[in-house]
């Protein structure tokens, strides 16, 4: 089950996730962490961030009505990096 803080959208389809972060140390280590997993599974989310947050938009593949099982598979792997940045700002 994805975790509650995605939402998904309706046209387009895609999920959205806002990430804090404590430091930037820690947004940066999150995002370099982001980078290998999606050079790891060939799927680039689109991704705009500050000094500490990350905005996360994964889209439905074109012309897909709703995001597809790879992508939410993508999500939960993100929140999964996520509880360890985490626990180093601390």
């Amino acid at each position: 089950m994805l975790n509650s803080e995605w939402q998904e959208r309706k046209r387009p389809a895609r999920l959205e996730r806002r990430y804090s972060f404590d430091s930037f140390d820690s947004l940066r280590d999150f995002l370099d962490a982001a980078a290998d997993l999606s050079e790891a599974v060939g799927y680039y989310p689109d991704m705009g961030f500050g000094r500490d947050y990350v905005n996360i938009i994964i889209h439905a593949d074109e012309d897909a009505e709703t995001v597809s099982d790879m992508q939410r598979a993508f999500a939960a792997k993100l929140d999964a990096l996520y509880p360890a940045h985490l626990a180093e700002a601390a």
